[in-house]
């Protein structure tokens, strides 16, 4: 198992998720997603388990600041890789396998 958190410092559900996988004592990888963002290849690979409009924190105020409600669909993608804070965290990496927030149930399937 390969896990990577690509969470935030101030996000409870990314505290969350990391005390889940230490208390298992599971290897993973965290990734402050607000100050390096993520990759491309990555957010490519995301997008094919979790939907772009998903992976938006409409109450970050980056959100607001942008006026994100009258961005065009298409253009949406890019703005969100330009400007990691709209992230919402925490998402959770396993190879190919991703989750959006905590999800316990789906990550004890996991191997």
């Amino acid at each position: 198992m390969n896990v990577q958190i690509y969470g935030s410092k101030k996000s409870f559900d990314t505290k969350k998720a990391e005390r889940y996988f230490k208390e298992r004592k599971i290897p993973y990888q965290y990734i402050d997603v607000h100050e390096f963002g993520m990759g491309k290849s990555v957010f490519e690979s995301a997008k094919r388990c979790i939907p772009v409009e998903e992976m938006i924190d409409r109450k970050a105020k980056a959100y607001q600041t942008l006026f994100m409600d009258y961005i065009d669909e298409s253009k949406r993608e890019g703005t969100l890789l330009e400007n990691p804070s709209l992230f919402l965290t925490p998402i959770v990496r396993n190879g190919k396998d991703f989750t959006m927030g905590y999800c316990p149930d789906v990550w004890k399937d996991w191997k």
